[in-house]
């Protein structure tokens, strides 16, 4: 059975091995995410080159998306390597300080001092230990523990409520983007955007790069989450993927479920992709079988209407790297059987401006009315079957290409599959048949079979989808043939 949501595998050493990254495949990864916060330059390119290799030997199109560290908003490191504080204890962070005790300890985030005000909460460790805020005098932020507990080495630091100045993107990054760039990366994950300016600035670099991923933006700042901030975030990505983990640490895990549901709505009407991440099967870590809890998690994501859920050191660091995609497939599959169809409803506050988006909303429509058995976008740019992934019809939707990078960005699209084709001759009817080949070679559709084809012409240009046929798949063999 088809599955409508994608399912992104972190790669790591628990999933660089050639075996498991087949098996990961064929349980069904769709993309795979590099994650920029580990490894070296070397490690991206020959994992990069590996996925390569072994999707082109098992026969699935599997993406890679290459996620940027961003700003390291770090404490520094003891000399010991850890301590424990007790709720009550006095502590400081020093920005000049170099090794850490039980008094206090250094930053690697130099301006701490300058955003931090008294009263602050700031949340170490993925909110384990909190602090509050007593004194700032110089380079030195004076708290008393409010929730105390062991402290190690470089644990993350953020501010309930967020507000901290550090930019989105570091030299780091921008030496990344570069990387990213030259081994042709299908998706750039941009941490920590404040605003659409990073979004744009990042644009910008891949561009100088000579790279053409489509970005997306990681919302896991509490400015970011504002819902003016948010539209123009996603005006200035490509999509935006649900990182839940700081964005708990910042707002408030309570706030976090209500939190996901908008930003998936909003994405979904302003025709965005969607991933949905962090913990979402995390104690397959050390487990072959999830919790309920989790279960419950990767269902309702995927009943939002979430592109993708992500799977970070499961599959990263983990035990069990196959078996845990094997759940989340499953899972996805199970909670889609469930879903209701809603095409007529959701068609009411729609508006279509555009020749090619009225296309692709005219196809949506006729499959879902005429029960068609697929819908085949010729796509150059990717953009119509983009749209249409937007609604669900309850018709799998085939993104058909000559261009290779088209059919790796389709991955990530929800209810989406992408095949290549050649363009042959100038003749749409010819197109047309070598589409209707396409499809049944592949064991998508067969004699008999009705499918909605949507084409632009002039033939090759993108952007210019504006032809909706209705096909009976061997009909024009049989005319052919008379």
């Amino acid at each position: 059975m088809l599955r409508s949501t994608k399912i992104v595998a972190t790669l790591g050493p628990a999933s660089s091995d050639a075996d498991v990254l087949e098996q990961m495949f064929l349980a069904g990864v769709d993309v795979v995410r590099l994650n920029f916060s580990h490894g070296t330059t070397e490690d991206h390119i020959k994992r990069a080159a590996l996925v390569r290799e072994t999707a082109l030997k098992v026969g699935r199109t599997v993406g890679i998306m290459a996620d940027l560290q961003g700003p390291k908003i770090r404490i520094g490191k003891f000399k010991d390597g850890r301590i424990t504080l007790a709720d009550g204890d006095l502590f400081t962070l020093d920005a000049e300080r170099t090794l850490g005790d039980q008094d206090g300890v250094g930053l690697d985030y130099k301006e701490l001092p300058r955003d931090s005000r008294i009263g602050d909460l700031l949340l170490l460790d993925d909110g384990r230990i909190v602090f509050e805020v007593l004194d700032v005098r110089g380079s030195v932020v004076h708290c008393r523990v409010v929730h105390g507990g062991e402290l190690s080495n470089n644990k993350g630091i953020n501010r309930k409520g967020g507000g901290l100045t550090a930019p989105a993107l570091t030299a780091k990054d921008m030496e990344d983007i570069r990387t990213a760039s030259a081994i042709k990366v299908d998706y750039l994950a941009v941490s920590f955007p404040k605003s659409s300016a990073d979004m744009y600035m990042a644009r910008q670099l891949q561009r100088a790069a000579n790279g053409d991923a489509l970005l997306i933006a990681k919302i896991e700042r509490a400015e970011a989450v504002e819902p003016k901030t948010l539209e123009d975030i996603m005006s200035a990505s490509d999509g935006i993927m649900v990182a839940r983990g700081d964005l708990a640490v910042e707002v408030g895990d309570a706030s976090v479920p209500a939190l996901q549901k908008r930003m998936i709505r909003m994405a979904r009407e302003l025709n965005k992709l969607t991933i949905t991440a962090t913990q979402m099967m995390e104690s397959m870590i050390s487990s072959p079988i999830p919790t309920r809890a989790e279960v419950s998690d990767v269902a309702n994501a995927v009943l939002d209407g979430t592109d993708a859920v992500m799977l970070s050191a499961e599959t990263a660091s983990g035990k069990y790297p196959v078996k845990v995609v094997e759940a989340m497939d499953r899972i996805c599959i199970e909670a889609e059987q469930t879903q209701p169809v809603t095409l007529d409803q959701e068609f009411l506050n729609r508006r279509f401006n555009r020749v090619d988006q009225s296309i692709a909303m005219a196809a949506l429509f006729t499959a879902y009315h005429l029960k068609v058995n697929a819908i085949a976008a010729l796509t150059e740019s990717g953009s119509t079957a983009l749209w249409m992934s937007r609604l669900n019809c309850g018709v799998p939707i085939y993104a058909l290409t000559s261009k290779a990078s088209t059919r790796y960005r389709a991955t990530l699209f929800r209810d989406t599959y992408p095949l290549m084709m050649r363009y042959v001759g100038d003749s749409r009817e010819e197109l047309l048949a070598e589409a209707e080949q396409v499809l049944v070679s592949n064991g998508v559709v067969k004699d008999g079979d009705l499918i909605v084809l949507t084409i632009g012409e002039p033939i090759g240009a993108a952007g210019g989808t504006n032809t909706m046929k209705i096909v009976r798949v061997g009909d024009h063999r049989k005319q052919r043939g008379r």
